[in-house]
C-alpha cells in the first residue's frame, strides 16, 4: 500500500468513527426520557445517621462484644468497662448508709427518752407553780423546777437535732449510692439505635477518657440521600413530598422515599456535583428519606455510599418519568 493509500484508509476509519460516535449519540438521546413537568431530579449518594458509642467516664475497656459489619438491635450490649473501684465506692457508701440509719434508731430510742423526762420535768414545774400560788411552796423550788424543765427541754432538742443530721446523712448517701449505681449500668455501653457496626475504634485493656469512642454504628433506621436543586424547583418542594430514589447498583430498582428536609438558605454546591457551570449556581440542599419501616425490611440490603439519583415530586400529581416508572418497587 502506498503512503497515500494509507492516509486515505486512516482518514476513511476517523470519518466512520466520528459518524458512528454520533448516531450512538442519537440513540441515547432519543431514549433519554426527558423531565415531566412537575418533578425534579438530582445526584447524591446513600447516607445515614451515624452514632458514636462512647463512655460516658473514664476507665478501662473489659469487653467489646461487637465487630465492624455486625447488626446491632437498639438496646445491645456494645462493651463492658471496669467497674471494680465503683463497686467498692459503693460498698463504701452503703456501709455509711447503714451507720447513719444506726445512729438514726439510736436518735429516736434517746428522743423518746429525753421527752419522757421533759414531759416529767414539765409537769413538775406546773405543780410547784400552783402550789407557789397558793403559798404552799417556796419560790427557789419553783425556780430548781424551772430550771429542770428548761434543761431537758434544751437536750430534747439536742437530740431531735443529731436525729435530723441523720436524716440529712441517710439521704446523702443513698443519693450518692444511686449516682454510683447510674455510673455502673452506664460502663455498660448500649447502642440506642439499630444499625451496622461501623467501625470498632476500642480494644479490651484500652484505658478511655470520658468521651472515648469505642464503635461507630450507622443508624439504618435513618437513611437518606443528599440533593441540590435550584431556586425554581427547590421553592416548590413541600415537606413530606413523594420521592424516589434509584440507584446506580440497583437501576431495576425505584425505592420509594420522601422529602424530610428543605434548607432554609441557598448556598454553592459541592465541588463534586456535577460540572463547574453546576457548581457555581446558587442550591438549595434537600434530604430525601426512606421509610424506616421499608428500610427494616431490608436491612442487610442497605448500603451507604451507593451512588443515584433522587427523583422529587414538585405537584402532588406529576407523573413519574417513564424510565422510573417501569422500574419495580422493592
Amino acid at each position: 500500500m502506498t503512503e497515500r493509500g494509507s492516509g486515505r484508509w486512516w482518514l476513511a476509519l476517523a470519518v466512520l468513527l466520528v459518524v458512528a460516535g454520533l448516531a450512538i449519540y442519537g440513540w441515547l438521546s432519543l431514549r433519554r426520557s426527558p423531565m415531566p413537568e412537575g418533578i425534579a431530579s438530582g445526584n447524591g449518594r446513600l447516607e445515614a445517621t451515624q452514632v458514636d458509642i462512647a463512655t460516658k467516664l473514664a476507665g478501662r475497656i473489659t469487653e467489646v462484644l461487637v465487630h465492624e459489619g455486625d447488626f446491632l438491635e437498639a438496646g445491645q450490649v456494645v462493651a463492658r468497662m471496669d467497674t471494680q473501684s465503683l463497686q467498692a465506692e459503693l460498698r463504701q457508701v452503703n456501709a455509711e448508709t447503714r451507720k447513719a440509719r444506726n445512729e438514726k434508731t439510736s436518735a429516736l430510742a434517746l428522743i423518746e427518752q429525753r421527752r419522757s423526762e421533759y414531759e416529767l420535768a414539765k409537769k413538775n414545774y406546773e405543780r410547784s407553780r400552783k402550789l407557789f400560788a397558793e403559798d404552799a411552796l417556796a419560790s427557789k423550788q419553783v425556780d430548781t423546777d424551772r430550771t429542770k424543765m428548761e434543761t431537758t427541754q434544751a437536750i430534747l432538742n439536742e437530740v431531735e437535732s443529731k436525729k435530723q443530721e441523720s436524716d440529712a446523712a441517710i439521704e446523702a448517701s443513698v443519693a450518692k449510692a444511686e449516682k454510683i449505681q447510674v455510673d455502673i449500668a452506664d460502663s455498660i455501653l448500649t447502642t440506642p439505635v439499630a444499625g451496622r457496626v461501623l467501625y470498632r475504634l476500642a480494644e479490651p485493656g484500652e484505658v478511655l477518657a470520658a468521651g472515648g469512642k469505642v464503635a461507630t454504628v450507622l443508624d439504618l433506621t435513618d437513611v437518606y440521600m443528599t440533593i441540590f436543586l435550584p431556586t425554581s424547583q427547590a421553592g416548590r418542594v413541600s415537606i413530606g413530598a413523594e420521592a424516589r430514589l434509584v440507584f446506580d447498583a440497583r437501576p431495576d430498582l425505584a425505592v420509594p422515599a420522601r422529602v424530610s428536609f428543605v434548607a432554609p438558605e441557598a448556598q454553592f454546591t459541592p465541588k463534586d456535583v456535577e460540572t463547574r457551570t453546576e457548581r457555581e449556581k446558587l442550591m438549595f440542599r434537600l434530604k430525601v428519606k426512606i421509610d424506616p419501616e421499608l428500610l427494616r425490611k431490608h436491612l442487610a440490603m442497605v448500603k451507604t455510599g451507593v451512588p443515584g439519583v433522587a427523583y422529587v415530586r414538585l405537584a402532588p400529581q406529576a407523573e413519574w418519568p417513564e424510565d422510573v416508572r417501569n422500574r419495580k418497587l422493592p
